[in-house]
């Protein structure tokens, strides 16, 4: 049976009748081991040859259920879940590049991201080429060098809400054998799945949307399961793995030999999840597959709220600019009529609950609104219920050099919204006290 969005946001990946017991809600499975029952059932857990729950470093019940439902929502053939946002980001990365490799990511990004690439990646041997506008394909392709292992992009970028060529970049990196990853965060699974329109790995910062109540860190990876790493650019995928091979009997396998076109998430479990440990609790798991439950509905709603905020700013006269690609006034990133293509077809019902602005005055008047306001909160969050405010490039993106936020569009006199769940007219009139506030009367 054919089932909608929302319907697979509560149901996938468990059924109460052969599941914890009959339980409605998914059971928190808070152990930290499981009875492997037999050796030979315990042998075949560790070898990875059958699937079931010995440790919950390795695989835990309650977060087996949120890693199938967000692969179904996302249109992958699995996921594998992680502590936060940043774990899923980096492990993602660094699976693709390890030995030497190299990524290609534009500048307008999370900054984190961006310094985890510049700073940090290159400490372990991984170089990232960084573009300025990541649709331009040319550009993009002037960059690929023989190491060069995948492509890295939000598909809509926080904060400037541009929104990728996720199609474009995809023929772009396959005619050259690289894997496209693509950081879904900002719009998720709800609004949109690049998986449909040719990205090869998707990941997401669950604390997000998908969590969507502001208490539970966590990240997730998804495989399309497609793409073919066997291709000579990923080495990593073909050495014989000890992990996963039967060496009493001398036989050793890769990755690639095991799992085929599944090697990248099964990598990423085997040796990321379980080397690094960054592992999301069950307990977390629970929180926010309850989130997940109301995605469609929140976002809906967020969407409707975002846009009619970011029109309200633009009849402010201290705004200098609004950045939302949900309407035509608020897309300036790279090519205009580009932007609206991208809108239309591959954002129908929405680019997301974030919108940012610039406001004359700079500084010292982002000070004053975020300060001033009394409804919003002013957290360094997104996707919260609530609706938060704050001032990315001293918070978010205070790691990003210089140059690479000011070609991103933030500056100092950028203020960034995560739009919530309050009532439209009541963030309106808390804006425009704030403005009336910084402003002294002026408006």
């Amino acid at each position: 049976m054919s089932k909608g969005f929302a319907t697979k946001a509560v149901h996938d990946g468990y059924d109460c009748h052969s599941q914890g017991g009959g339980a409605a809600s998914v059971p928190i499975y808070q152990s930290a081991a499981f009875d492997m029952v037999t050796a030979d059932r315990g042998d075949a857990l560790a070898a990875g040859e059958i699937q079931g729950f010995s440790y919950s470093r390795l695989a835990n019940p309650t977060v087996k259920v949120l890693e199938d439902r967000l692969a179904s929502l996302e249109g992958g053939k699995g996921a594998v879940a992680m502590a936060s946002g940043m774990a899923a980001v980096s492990s993602a990365l660094m699976c693709a590049a390890e030995g030497g490799g190299r990524l290609i990511s534009p500048v307008d990004l999370y900054g984190t991201s961006v310094d985890a690439m510049k700073t940090f990646f290159p400490n372990f041997g991984i170089e990232t080429d960084f573009v300025d506008d990541i649709n331009d394909l040319d550009a993009v392709e002037s960059l690929i060098q023989d190491n060069t292992r995948a492509i890295f992009a939000e598909s809509v970028a926080n904060p400037s809400t541009a929104i990728a060529d996720i199609p474009g970049l995809a023929d772009l990196a396959h005619r050259h054998g690289l894997a496209l990853i693509i950081d879904n965060t900002v719009p998720t699974p709800y609004l949109l799945n690049p998986i449909d329109f040719g990205a090869d790995i998707i990941v997401h910062s669950t604390t997000k949307g998908i969590s969507g109540h502001g208490n539970a860190l966590g990240g997730v990876i998804v495989d399309a399961g497609r793409f073919d790493w066997g291709n000579g650019r990923f080495p990593q995928m073909s050495q014989p793995e000890l992990i996963i091979s039967d060496e009493r009997h001398g036989s050793m396998v890769s990755f690639l030999d095991a799992f085929g076109k599944m090697a990248f998430l099964h990598r990423v479990h085997t040796k990321y999840l379980h080397t690094f440990g960054a592992v999301m609790s069950p307990f977390t798991a629970y929180l926010q597959l309850t989130g997940l439950e109301t995605l469609a509905q929140r976002v809906a709603t967020e969407v409707k709220t975002a846009t009619t905020l970011a029109r309200h700013l633009l009849t402010i006269p201290q705004v200098e600019q609004v950045n939302y690609s949900g309407i035509p006034e608020g897309r300036h990133q790279g090519d205009a009529d580009q932007q609206n293509r991208l809108a239309s077809t591959l954002l129908p019902k929405g680019v997301g609950t974030i919108l940012s602005f610039k406001v004359q005055g700079g500084y010292e008047q982002v000070k004053r609104i975020v300060d001033s306001v009394r409804l919003m909160s002013y957290m360094p969050n997104i996707g919260d219920c609530r609706t938060l405010i704050v001032d990315p490039a001293r918070i978010t993106h205070r790691e990003v050099p210089e140059p690479y936020r000011l070609s991103a569009g933030v500056g100092d006199d950028l203020i960034r919204i995560s739009v919530g769940l309050e009532n439209p007219d009541d963030l309106i009139a808390d804006l425009d006290q704030a403005f009336a506030a910084a402003y002294q009367g002026a408006l």
